[in-house]
């Protein structure tokens, strides 16, 4: 049906500007693909990165894989972290596992372990 319409359009009457506004919409789905997706992880790929920069030791993590742990020292070129996970256990782990840096708040200091939330 478009097509048909296309072609009863009058001929000669083309006009400059239809080029630009044949683009328009391309541009703003564009823009909007980089305000609605690339922006915000880039933001969040920053966030991140300057995390993972911030751990030191004494700071309470939790690995991408779910292990919790207290950072006790660096090794190397500040890029591998010795964690202690418990008592005499302590493992290495490169800084780019660690998934989030715990809160004060979030540290209780004790094993829940088999204790219900009665």
């Amino acid at each position: 049906m478009w097509q048909t319409v296309w072609l009863m359009a009058p001929a000669g009457q083309g006009g400059g500007g239809s080029g630009f506004l044949g683009l328009l919409p391309f541009i703003v789905i564009i823009v909007i693909f980089y305000l609605l997706l690339i922006r915000p992880q880039a933001k969040r790929q920053k966030a991140m990165q300057r995390m993972l920069q911030g751990v030191k030791k004494g700071d309470q993590i939790v690995t991408s894989g779910g292990i919790h742990g207290q950072v006790v020292g660096v090794k190397g070129n500040n890029n591998v972290l010795i964690v202690k996970i418990a008592d005499n256990v302590k493992i290495d782990l490169d800084r780019s596992s660690v998934g989030r840096i715990m809160l004060p708040s979030e540290v209780t200091g004790e094993d829940n372990i088999g204790k219900t939330g009665s």
